[in-house]
């Protein structure tokens, strides 16, 4: 997770219309309970001591940041066997580990120690894992359409201070978008990076884009995030192109766009 400059949002924020509702704490979902439904959100673990947030989208598919995969002092690219994914990380323990087999990063993306806005644009890559994670209780998330200014959204994430247990802040807002940036209320920190952004309707949550920075605009907090339409559609095809073996995928329903089924959260 990065800083951006203070001030460049400002014209993206020009406009942003007024909140809808009230933005609510973030919560750790510390028991099994708690994260019932939420496990195929995991910890990346990058090299020695970095990680990141990644969400499964599909059973031996990780999405996550690109700048995840770099190392921030050297730009250059950590190898996939440095990375694992501990999908549900919950106190010292797993829902499922798997090692990465290889990782692919937006071919658009270019790693820089000075961080832009441009960056977040193509900040979208795979992380492919060694063996597909099938279990019940551990579903692929659907992706969705990028939301619009005004919207709601939610935000399950790793961060600094809070490594150990995934965390939700279930009510955040789009305060402004564009097709190749979101700019969010929502509270995200370092380790963040790569977070899925979720819509949630009829009980059903898919993701809709994916924390790329933290930003500060006069003084207030926000986040950037990718919107996923584009992105991610670029991002399949190379890695279609790419002819990574990805075993264990032969006759798995893709989880993608508005067809696909998600995990189902219903309030009480």
């Amino acid at each position: 997770m990065r800083y951006l400059i203070p001030g460049v949002l400002v014209a993206l924020l020009v406009f942003a219309p007024p909140a809808k509702a009230q933005d609510t704490a973030i919560v750790g979902l510390q028991t099994a309970d708690d994260s019932r439904g939420w496990d195929a959100v995991g910890k990346l673990m990058i090299g020695e001591s970095g990680f990141c947030t990644g969400v499964l989208i599909e059973p031996q598919l990780v999405l996550t940041a690109a700048h995840c995969l770099y190392d921030k002092t050297t730009g250059v690219r950590v190898p996939a066997e440095e990375i694992q994914f501990f999908a549900g990380w919950r106190n010292g323990r797993a829902a499922a580990y798997r090692d990465a087999s290889f990782v692919l990063a937006h071919p658009d993306y270019r790693f820089q120690v000075e961080d832009t806005l441009d960056q977040v644009t193509a900040d979208l890559a795979f992380v492919g894992l060694s063996q597909p994670i099938r279990l019940p209780s551990l579903m692929p998330f659907a992706t969705d359409a990028a939301p619009v200014a005004g919207d709601l959204v939610s935000v399950v994430s790793y961060a600094q201070g809070r490594a150990e247990v995934p965390s939700i802040q279930e009510v955040c807002e789009v305060l402004a978008g564009r097709p190749e940036t979101l700019v969010l209320s929502c509270n995200v920190d370092f380790g963040s990076s790569g977070a899925p952004v979720f819509t949630v309707v009829d009980g059903v949550a898919r993701v809709v884009s994916v924390i790329s920075a933290k930003a500060e605009v006069d003084g207030r907090k926000v986040s950037l995030a990718v919107p996923l339409a584009a992105p991610l559609a670029v991002l399949r095809e190379t890695l279609a192109q790419s002819g990574e073996n990805r075993p264990g995928t032969s006759g798995v329903r893709i989880l993608s766009g508005g067809q696909a089924g998600g995990a189902k959260f219903v309030k009480p």
